[in-house]
């Protein structure tokens, strides 16, 4: 985010409302809205706080798109769009807005400057527990992800020692660091193994007001580049699944304010994914297996176009 953005950050909603819609229709017109890694993007994408907060503001978080289709990169679909590369079966993860709550060294809040990622401990595969401050851990289901890192242009072959940078809302809708400043938990840095995987821990993250529910991630050459939000080489979301949503809001406790945001968000009308293809938005979309007693494992590789 750019520092004009952080300025605006409390000016109220009405004002964000404005700014927003006028920012995501310079985006539509030219594709410029979301750069490639490391940007901060203007459009507030990640929200902050739970039922009562809104994406469409700076106090709200990025989006992800939603669809039922397997997070593999098996879609070879001609409706690409230009921000999107394919090479055989595999296309290339848009690049989207980190939203205001990255933690990753390119925004502040209440005056500081949050850069998780120079924090002792970020390197973890088990995000669920704050690590910096505080040891609380964040309630919620389980989920166990498996991202799989390939260059999109080299026929998916496996990037190997990359570093990504993982987070997410909690299940009231927070960022810690932020809209939870006392924590630090869900926010987690993984390298890529031999097969360009990593795996992280997490919960099933909220639903809240404007944004369809969502992860987010950043990806680094190596560990030693992802210092700074500003090295990324691409910076995207991933969207829940729409059953597993329905699943998990309506059946686990916690979730209850996710329930009516979910009847209202929607993955056409999103404000960040509202413009991506189809196989754009297939392919953010883990595939997920389990239940809320068990948790839940997901797998999704993530294209770069290098």
């Amino acid at each position: 985010m750019h520092d004009d953005h952080d300025e605006d950050h409390d000016r109220g909603l009405a004002f964000d409302l404005q700014t927003i819609s006028k920012k995501m229709m310079e985006r539509r017109s030219a594709l410029v809205w979301f750069g490639s890694a490391g940007i901060t993007a203007l459009l507030a994408g990640c929200g902050d706080g739970g039922s009562s907060s809104s994406d469409t503001s700076t106090g709200t978080s990025s989006s992800s798109s939603s669809s039922s289709s397997s997070s593999s990169a098996s879609s070879n679909s001609s409706a690409s769009s230009s921000s999107s590369s394919t090479s055989g079966s595999c296309i290339a993860d848009p690049a989207e807005t980190p939203g205001p709550y990255p933690a990753d060294g390119t925004n502040t809040s209440s005056g500081s400057t949050n850069n998780a990622l120079t924090q002792s401990g970020i390197v973890r595969s088990d995000i669920r527990s704050s690590f910096i401050s505080s040891t609380t851990t964040a309630q919620g289901v389980q989920v166990t992800i498996t991202l799989t890192l390939v260059n999109a242009n080299d026929g998916c072959s496996p990037l190997v020692g990359y570093a990504i940078y993982f987070w997410q809302c909690d299940i009231n809708g927070n960022y810690s660091l932020y809209g939870a400043p006392t924590e630090s938990y869900l926010r987690g840095v993984q390298v890529t193994d031999s097969n360009g995987q990593v795996t992280f821990v997490t919960i099933f993250p909220a639903c809240y007001s404007g944004r369809y529910p969502h992860q987010h991630f950043e990806i680094y050459k190596s560990l030693s580049a992802a210092t700074s939000g500003r090295n990324a080489i691409l910076t995207s979301q991933l969207a829940m699944p729409a059953d597993i949503c329905n699943t998990v809001f309506n059946g686990a406790s916690g979730y209850s304010a996710s329930v009516n945001n979910f009847a209202k968000a929607s993955e056409s009308t999103d404000l960040v994914f509202g413009d991506n293809t189809a196989a754009q938005n297939a392919q953010m979309t883990p595939s997920m297996t389990g239940s809320i007693s068990a948790g839940y494992v997901a797998t999704n590789t993530i294209g770069v176009a290098l």
